[in-house]
Parts: structure tokens; C-alpha cells; sequence
């Protein structure tokens, strides 16, 4: 993580401050619930929230000085709230937390409570970003542009299309973000290898409901990692999902293209040699984003596999790609959102291309004619193929349209204007409302 790519909301998640307050909570609430159990006098819980009532100051460089000779930093936490309570109170409290349990109960627990804020934060970034691909598909539903495959010129579409898909597969990740959300929620307080030997499981229970977490049902130890494979592998598809709409965009930048551009603003400079550049540099500085989100997936993955009921191969791992991830990816959607929103969107020009190839990509309208009006499949293909490639070797400068008209072959199965009428722009978008209805569940 490096403060270019990042946002105050999401890092802050992942400050040390945050991560001891939210240590604190989870021993706080769990001594809380062994004095109802009896396990531990009500005085001790008590003198812990009277302490977290004063609203302390997390001091990070006391516990990273009690760390570097303990080397373990639960304890060094410990030992410092330790010492914070017994100030503040006057006897030594503190010693009846973490009764009966190991330090993966606070590790794992918090990291969940973290991811799920975090995810909360990346569901309302795709929200914010649905809202403006909904809005700009609508403002351009009926914007002819052409379509194409492996980048070649095919058949027309909407511009209102293109955007509609996108919305349709932001939708899809804002699901699959919900549901990572609640698969990675979940508590563990069940002690060393996970028996709950020394620790009751209505702790455990307490702990979750407090901090709005779900029971891990089993843990051996640590919270099982294929949730958290699971996390990183959304976000890793989320990412892609900004890839592939940031490379459209860059795609139609292009000079030779020209028919969107990311906005260019006053006083921006293109280029440091070329003053009339404008560069797609947001765009591109998605697409690399959304490789550094996806390299932590695989190590996620590896993740899941630990020694017996715990290692700690993964925890090095996680410190460095949960925060990482989830803060880079937070600042792309908010930056493709962006994008989206102040897009520059040329009609004109997509009209332009639409007709640059002479009528080529109304062929299959006229194949299909010829097709019904009982000539055969193989030979309708040659007879538009043939006239096609002239105009395609022209560069578009033959029309399609009159080289058919004067195609004796063709002539002898359609009229002049059965053919014309194949080339009718708007024949392309008679279910353009059936398509954003599926989408946008109505119809604008």
C-alpha cells in the first residue's frame, strides 16, 4: 500500500491503532462474558471498560518496545493493557483476560472484523459506481456505435449497451462481494487446537454477537483459510472487472478510434515531450492495479493448506495482502467510478466509424435475405462474401449496398429495395428495451 493509491476510509481500517482497538474489544467482551459465567470476578470486566471509557490513546511504539523483547505481539498488547488497567484502577485486573484462550482467537477474529469492514466499504464503492453506469447507460441507450469481436467491425450495438454490460457485471460482483462479506465474518474463541478445553463456547457466542460476527462452527485453532481464499479470489474477480472495462475505455481512445475519451482537464498535461497528447493514463493505471489485487490471490490460496491444526505460514502473508488488497482495489473502483462518471462520449464519431467500411456490417441482414428467399446458405455466403471483400479491400471507399444492387445473382433473388431495406441502421436496436429492462429491471 502506498498513499497514492490509497483512501483515508479504507486505511484507516488497517492502522495499528485499529487493529489494538479492536483486540482490546474482542478480550474485553470476552472476559465480560466468563464473569457471567462465573469464571472470572465482574470487577475485572468492569475495570477494563472503565479504562476503554477514557477513550486511551493506543500507544503503538510502547507496544512495539514490549514486542521487541517478548516477540509476540499478542502479548506485548497484553502486557501493555495490562499496565494501562492496573494505572487506572489500582489493582492488577487485567491478569483474568485471556482466560483459556490462544493468541489466534484475537488474531483471526479481528482479521475477520476487518475484512468485513472493509468489505462493507468495497459494496458501497461498486454501489456508487452502478449508479453511474446506470446513468450514463441511459443517457446513451440509443447511441449507435459499432460493434466488434477480436477488434474487427461487426455488427452495430448502442453505446448505452456497453455500459449496461459493465452494470450487469458490477452487479454480479457486488454479489459475490456480499456473499464474501459473510463467509469471511466469522469468530473463533475456542483455545489452543480449537477444543474450547479451557474456554466455554457460550464466550465465544458472546464475542461474535457483540462484534456482529457469525460462530465459526469448527476451527482448528485459526478460522479455516479457504474463507479467506474465498475473499481474495472475489476480489481478484472484482478487479478483473475493472480491467476489462478500463481496457474498453483505453481501447476507445485510441486516435483511430476516438469515440470515448477519460476527461481531459484544465491545465492537464498529456505528455512531457508532446504537448498535444492525451493520454488514457487513468485507464492504465487501472489495469495495473488490478494485477497488484490478483497477485494476492494466489498466495490466499496457498494460504489454505497449514500444518495439522495451526501454522503460521500465512499469517506474514495476510499482514501484507489483506490491507494491501483491499485498499488498492477500494481506490480502483473509486477511480473507475470516476472515469465512468466525467467520460467524454463522441456520437458523431461513432457514427463516423459505424460507416467508414462502406456497409459492411450490415452482411449477415442480407445473407439471411437471401437465405429466406431460397437461395442456399453456401451460395448466399459466397454471393455477399465476394461483393464484401471488394469493399473491405477498398478500404470502405465501395458501398455495399449499390455493388449488391448491381449484382445480377443477388438481383435475381431480392429487389433494389429488399436489399436497402437490409441496411437499416435501426433495425439492430428494436430489443435495445428488452435487453436494459433485463438489466435495469424497467424500462427507460
Amino acid at each position: 500500500m502506498i498513499p497514492r493509491y490509497s483512501r483515508p476510509e479504507m486505511v484507516a481500517i488497517w492502522t495499528p491503532e485499529s487493529r489494538f482497538r479492536i483486540w482490546f474489544e474482542i478480550e474485553a467482551h470476552a472476559t465480560e462474558a466468563l464473569a457471567e459465567l462465573g469464571v472470572v470476578p465482574e470487577a475485572a470486566a468492569k475495570a477494563l471498560w472503565d479504562w476503554w471509557a477514557t477513550n486511551p490513546a493506543i500507544d503503538v511504539p510502547a507496544i512495539d518496545a514490549i514486542e521487541a523483547v517478548t516477540k509476540h505481539d499478542v502479548i506485548a498488547f497484553l502486557t501493555w493493557v495490562a499496565e494501562q488497567v492496573a494505572a487506572h484502577s489500582g489493582e492488577d485486573w487485567a491478569r483474568f483476560m485471556h482466560q483459556g484462550m490462544t493468541s489466534s482467537d484475537v488474531l483471526d477474529t479481528c482479521l475477520a472484523v476487518q475484512l468485513a469492514r472493509a468489505a462493507d466499504l468495497l459494496i458501497a464503492d461498486v454501489d456508487a459506481l452502478l449508479a453511474v453506469l446506470e446513468r450514463r447507460a441511459v443517457e446513451h441507450k440509443f447511441t449507435p456505435t459499432i460493434g466488434r469481436s477480436h477488434g474487427i467491425h461487426a455488427e452495430p450495438v448502442t453505446f448505452g449497451l456497453k455500459l449496461a454490460q459493465a452494470h450487469a457485471e458490477f452487479a454480479r460482483c457486488r454479489k459475490r462481494l456480499v456473499d464474501a462479506r459473510e463467509e469471511i465474518a466469522t469468530c473463533a474463541i475456542s483455545g489452543a487446537v480449537g477444543t474450547f478445553a479451557n474456554i466455554d463456547p457460550r464466550v465465544e457466542a458472546y464475542v461474535a454477537e457483540k462484534l456482529g460476527l457469525a460462530v465459526e462452527p469448527v476451527s482448528t485453532q485459526v478460522i479455516p483459510r479457504d474463507r479467506h481464499a474465498m475473499f481474495f479470489a472475489v476480489l481478484g474477480v472484482v478487479a478483473s472487472s475493472i480491467e476489462r472495462l478500463a481496457i474498453e475505455v483505453r481501447h476507445l481512445q485510441r486516435t483511430e478510434v476516438l469515440e470515448a475519451e477519460e476527461y481531459f482537464s484544465p491545465g492537464q498535461k498529456g505528455s512531457s515531450a508532446m504537448p498535444h497528447k492525451r493520454n488514457p493514463v487513468l485507464t492504465e493505471n487501472l489495469t495495473g492495479l488490478a494485477r497488484l489485487v490478483r497477485s494476492a490471490v494466489t498466495p490466499a490460496m496457498e494460504n489454505v493448506a497449514l500444518w495439522h491444526e495451526r501454522d503460521i505460514s500465512h499469517s506474514s502473508v495476510e499482514r501484507g495482502i489483506a490491507p494491501d488488497a483491499t485498499i488498492t482495489l477500494d481506490f480502483a473502483l473509486a477511480r473507475m467510478t470516476g472515469v465512468i462518471d466525467k467520460l467524454l462520449v463522441y456520437p458523431a464519431r461513432m457514427q463516423k466509424n459505424l460507416d467508414r467500411m462502406g456497409g459492411l456490417v450490415h452482411s449477415q441482414r442480407v445473407l439471411l435475405a437471401l437465405t429466406q428467399a431460397g437461395v442456399s446458405r453456401e451460395d448466399s455466403y459466397r454471393l455477399v462474401q465476394r461483393t464484401a471483400m471488394k469493399v473491405w479491400e477498398s478500404d470502405g471507399a465501395l458501398s455495399l449496398l449499390e455493388l449488391l444492387k448491381a449484382d445480377p445473382e443477388v438481383t435475381a433473388a431480392l429487389s433494389p429495395a429488399e436489399i436497402e431495406d437490409k441496411f437499416d441502421l435501426g433495425y439492430h436496436f428494436k430489443h435495445v428495451d428488452t435487453i436494459f429492462d433485463r438489466v435495469f429491471g424497467r424500462d427507460d
